[in-house]
Formats: C-alpha cells, structure tokens, sequence
C-alpha cells in the first residue's frame, strides 16, 4: 500500500543558534502533531535534530499540514525556513502510529533521497505523488506561494502578514493594529495578499480532486 511520506528540514540551520532553534522546531512540530493527530498515521517526528518524518492519512491533509506549518511560523515569527518533500510511496513494515521509526519501505527511501536532492534546488516544495496532473500543478502553485512568502521580512512584515491571515480584512487589521486604512490598504497590495490566498485556493482545489 503506498502512503503520503512528508519530510522536511530547516534551511541553514547550522549557521542559526542551536538552542533557540531546535526549542522552536519542537514546539511546532509538537503542535501541528496535536492539530492534525486525526489525520497522521505516523506523527512527524524529529528525526536529526533539524528534520522530521512523518506519515499522513491522504494528500489534502499532507498539504493543508505544510500550510499550517508554513503560517505557524509566521504567526509566531520563527526565524527559519523549511523545506519539504511530499512523496506518495511504499511502505513494507506495519506503519508505527506513536512514532515516525523504525519503518522500511521504497516510499521512505524515494523521500530522504528526494529531500537530500533538494537541497541543491531552487524550490522549497518538492510534490511527488501518482497523479501527475495534481503533482504538476501543486508544484507549480507552490513557486508561486513560495515567491510570495520568501518576500516577507519577519521584522517588518510577519505580524501584519499574521493579521492578514487570521482576520482576513484590511479594515479589520487596520483597526486591530491602529494604523490608518489606507495605509493598510497599501501594504496589503505590497505584501501580495491577494496572491497568497489565491495560491492558496488553487492548492486546495487541485488536492480535492480525487
């Protein structure tokens, strides 16, 4: 049976402070496992210190997992970033429900290789799954998303970028934050908001698609 292997690492994560940095990875990935603990098979799991594995029930829920992931860092303003591989592959040994270990499989093999390749790739988001049509436009989709967020500085840009994505309107964000509308207004255009939620629409669509 094949299943939805992710895996992921932080980027440059040697040239960052261990401590902080390995603290802040664990509490994400912590939460993220408590969010969506109905739709993991096998939780991520810390793996190297700076990577996890994990195996998720469907593909939706495989990619509504890297959008969380990748909004959470916003929302708490965490200074890395991840990058991921999403493989659709085998797994021969009984999937391990407490902990991402001890499990053998082509899939498992295919995503650490893919996810070592990818570090020598431009793109954060690497989807490899069996239907080539979703794989082609998820991919596509996630450059798009990816040159949005890469833009956003987490100084100047990440909490109202935060506000953008929880509340949604820019009068709404403008009230909350005490900054004039139009200036709101403004920064809502530069931040390209209205790109990311149509990235992020499309992503959706193409995963519901059976």
């Amino acid at each position: 049976m094949k299943h939805f292997i992710l895996m992921a690492d932080i980027i440059n994560s040697g040239k960052k402070e261990q401590k902080p940095l390995m603290e802040d990875f664990k509490n994400l990935i912590e939460e993220v496992n408590e969010i969506y603990k109905t739709d993991i098979l096998s939780p991520l799991t810390i793996t190297l210190g700076d990577e996890f594995q994990g195996v998720i029930k469907n593909l939706a829920a495989s990619i509504q997992i890297i959008l969380t992931l990748e909004e959470n860092c916003v929302h708490k303003k965490l200074n890395f970033k991840l990058r991921y591989v999403l493989n659709q592959g085998e797994i021969e040994t009984p999937v391990n429900e407490k902990i991402a270990y001890e499990m053998l499989g082509s899939g498992l093999t295919e995503a650490r290789l893919k996810l070592n390749d990818s570090k020598y790739k431009k793109f954060r988001f690497n989807i490899s799954i069996d239907n080539l049509l979703q794989q082609s436009i998820l991919n596509d989709a996630f450059i798009i998303f990816e040159n949005v967020i890469d833009k956003w500085s987490l100084e100047k840009d990440y909490e109202l970028v935060s506000n953008f994505i929880l509340l949604k309107d820019y009068k709404i964000v403008s009230e909350k934050m005490n900054k004039t509308r139009s200036l709101i207004w403004k920064r809502e255009k530069t931040l390209q908001m209205e790109t990311y939620n149509a990235t992020k629409n499309i992503i959706h669509t193409i995963t519901s698609i059976k």
